[in-house]
């Protein structure tokens, strides 16, 4: 077998270093000489969620780092952010009984209200602005997620791979909107992206080990925050800019970047 570096996942099948040999149902699926190669190999590329852990539990590199395990897990990410302190909007969990009462205690409205695992695209993100709002979202939301409103009529995209920033646009909601994804009619502007915003990104991806990821940022207050690191996010921003994604990983490679 080559000694090109070996990849689960197809993202980098237009990199000439990778070999990308797919994702099988069972270990056994493979054939002898790419299960000999994995386990003879220091790091693999996108494990996919099925065989990150089993890799990393004998002790391979994986990547990309942090990427799985924080994919549509609100949870999960609000909690590396505040062990971070990466700036994040308040963001409180709320378990058990007595939730409403202890929500209005925490929070004033209108507030913002997500499901917590799973969701994608402005989907399960609700602005919650009266008390019966809160108990018909508590209905059906076990735990809840609740997190501070900010006024902003726009966020920004950051995608980075491997600690390069490969495309940034802002995401702008429609009039009477409050969320700013592309899918909810939200409009996509490259102008006038400030090189601090970059800056920030690089950061918060360095301190969190996200090796590939969107981040989606805002400005409030006066200081960029982290709303939500995305590691499936979607490709309308490239394409508007004439950017493909395998493409860029290709790039990427053939400069040493991966």
């Amino acid at each position: 077998m080559s000694k090109q570096r070996l990849s689960l996942g197809k993202r980098l099948r237009r990199c000439a270093s990778f070999r990308c040999v797919g994702v099988e149902p069972n270990w056994a699926d493979y054939p002898e000489e790419i299960r000999n190669a994995l386990v003879q190999s220091p790091v693999v590329y996108y494990p996919s969620r099925l065989y990150e852990d089993l890799f990393r539990s004998v002790g391979k590199i994986v990547f990309p780092r942090n990427y799985y395990r924080f994919m549509g897990h609100k949870i999960r990410q609000t909690a590396l952010f505040q062990l971070l302190e990466v700036p994040h909007p308040r963001t409180r969990l709320y378990y058990g009984t007595r939730k409403l009462s202890r929500i209005m205690d925490d929070f004033s409205f209108p507030m913002i209200a997500k499901n917590p695992v799973g969701s994608s695209q402005g989907e399960g993100v609700w602005l919650v602005r009266s008390e019966e709002e809160l108990r018909r979202y508590l209905a059906h939301h076990h735990p809840a997620y609740i997190q501070e409103y900010l006024p902003i009529d726009r966020d920004l995209r950051v995608v980075l791979i491997a600690g390069h920033v490969v495309h940034a646009y802002w995401r702008i909601a429609r009039p009477g909107e409050f969320r700013n994804n592309v899918s909810r009619g939200g409009t996509i502007s490259f102008d006038a992206i400030p090189d601090e915003a970059l800056d920030f990104a690089r950061w918060t991806a360095t301190v969190c080990r996200f090796d590939e990821v969107g981040l989606d940022l805002c400005h409030a207050r006066g200081r960029w925050w982290v709303l939500e690191a995305n590691m499936v996010y979607g490709l309308e921003g490239f394409r508007r800019r004439g950017l493909d994604i395998y493409n860029i990983f290709r790039s990427l490679d053939e400069g040493g970047g991966l």
